[in-house]
């Protein structure tokens, strides 16, 4: 039977999210650690086995409530003003980061995925469920004919992904808005539907009609 914790568990990875994610994985100490949740090392590592333990546990908490929360309050919205709410949320969140952090999920993939297999793994997973949300989104943009129609939802999807991943390594190191503000506003203005593609689609539909 696994021993009940004997620290507040919310409490305790909310201070470790701050210490990974300010400071990175490896700069990050167990006495770094220990100060920051005030939990001893004991404690700790009987509750998550050891230092690569408890990162997991935040990185998971993070996505949860950072990446998944953003995803499920877009979701709800109408598809283009979805993505559009997806991006206005990451540049205010870059731009009021007075320390630079940047994203935990990207920073953790450039610097632990790429010699951690099972955190390649558990990262990529995390950037499939974002681009699916893109995804989801362009198609039903162009279903009900908010999105541009020309480009393919696959590839406007990655396009996305790209983006936003650009962005938050952008705001680590310049985080100016008009540099953020031109990263992103390119990607934003293909999806706008042009008068051409309007005309294109009253034409399919007066066909359909026609046909009808």
């Amino acid at each position: 039977m696994a021993r009940p914790r004997e620290f507040d568990e919310n409490a305790v990875l909310d201070a470790t999210i701050q210490c990974f994610w300010r400071y990175g994985y490896e700069a990050t100490s167990v006495k770094d650690l220990t100060e920051k949740t005030g939990v001893t090392v004991a404690s700790l590592y009987n509750a998550y086995g050891d230092k690569r333990g408890l990162f997991r546990a935040a990185l998971d908490r993070y996505v949860n409530d950072s990446v998944a929360d953003r995803i499920r309050r877009c979701e709800a919205l109408p598809p283009l003003e979805a993505i559009h709410a997806f991006f206005d949320e990451i540049l205010r969140r870059s731009l009021n980061d007075r320390q630079h952090k940047g994203c935990m999920l990207v920073n953790s993939a450039l610097e632990v995925a790429p010699h951690d297999a099972e955190f390649q793994k558990v990262i990529a997973g995390v950037l499939v469920r974002i681009e699916g949300f893109f995804l989801d989104r362009v198609k039903a943009g162009q279903a009900d004919g908010t999105v541009n129609p020309s480009l393919s939802a696959d590839v406007l999807a990655r396009h996305l992904l790209g983006v936003l991943m650009g962005v938050r390594v952008l705001a680590r190191v310049c985080p100016e808005k008009a540099m953020l503000e031109g990263a992103i506003a390119p990607a934003l203005s293909q999806l706008a539907v042009t008068e051409c593609d309007r005309n294109q689609r009253r034409k399919r539909s007066d066909r359909r009609l026609a046909h009808g």
